[in-house]
């Protein structure tokens, strides 16, 4: 083998090793983005009282659409819960909540001022609270942990 084939073949493979890490580089900030709660404003919890429009039971994370009538107009509002298996842990079921509940949502909404956020916790009508909807760090509460 000669020396020009010798450095052509090991050139390719150091392009093909930068491309690889350049490409790992570029998909861990979209991974680590998924798991951020950069877009909650954590500092404000809000509280509202309307009728469930949508329950979409699927992970990763559930959601709900609320609607709440503000100054006698409704107003949808969408609210990102955790993953399935971290809700069921808190007590939901897919049948916890349907279409047309009339329920009270606590969650912190977004930064952006849109209508939604994350669901800490629901009330519902008989007065049961079903919680931990966000899985937000201490939004999940372990009674005498924390």
């Amino acid at each position: 083998m000669r020396t020009t084939e010798i450095f052509s073949r090991a050139r390719a493979r150091a392009v093909k090793s930068i491309f690889a890490a350049l490409l790992v580089l570029a998909v861990v900030p979209v991974a680590d983005a998924h798991h951020s709660f950069a877009m909650f404003d954590l500092s404000k919890t809000v509280t509202l009282k309307g009728t469930l429009k949508e329950l979409q039971w699927t992970n990763p994370h559930v959601w709900i659409k609320i609607e709440v009538l503000e100054k006698g107009a409704p107003v949808d509002y969408d609210f990102e819960c955790a993953a399935i298996a971290v809700l069921k842990r808190a007590g939901w079921t897919r049948d916890s909540v349907k279409p047309g509940d009339v329920i009270t949502l606590v969650g912190h909404p977004y930064r952006d001022g849109r209508p939604g956020g994350s669901v800490d916790y629901l009330i519902l009508a008989d007065g049961r609270q079903i919680g931990s909807g966000d899985a937000i760090p201490g939004a999940i509460r372990v009674p005498g942990v924390q």
